[in-house]
């Protein structure tokens, strides 16, 4: 038995929660970490980053798929991003 229309997203929307999911997941998963280095040393950040960065990166993506709006959870994930950057960006 096929789906529900009225429960399916448009196929824009399909198309900014892929790509919000896989690319702006990743990209907030590593300035998280970016950001991280500012607080502890940058060789245990490294370390940690490589079992955190993918729990992380998929918790992130599924928080993407769930979302009702594409462009929404864009704009989210660009402003985490931005905010994790910036101590990084001002102390070069």
């Amino acid at each position: 038995m096929p789906a529900n229309k009225k429960y399916l997203s448009s196929p824009l929307q399909r198309f900014l929660k892929i790509t919000a999911g896989f690319i702006g997941g990743y990209v907030v998963m590593l300035s998280f970490h970016v950001l991280l280095t500012n607080i502890f040393e940058k060789r245990d950040v490294v370390m940690t980053a490589g079992f955190t960065g993918y729990l992380l990166w998929a918790v992130l993506m599924l928080l993407a798929f769930l979302s009702k709006s594409g462009w929404k959870i864009w704009g989210i994930y660009l402003l985490l991003a931005a905010v994790f950057s910036l101590p990084y960006l001002l102390k070069m």
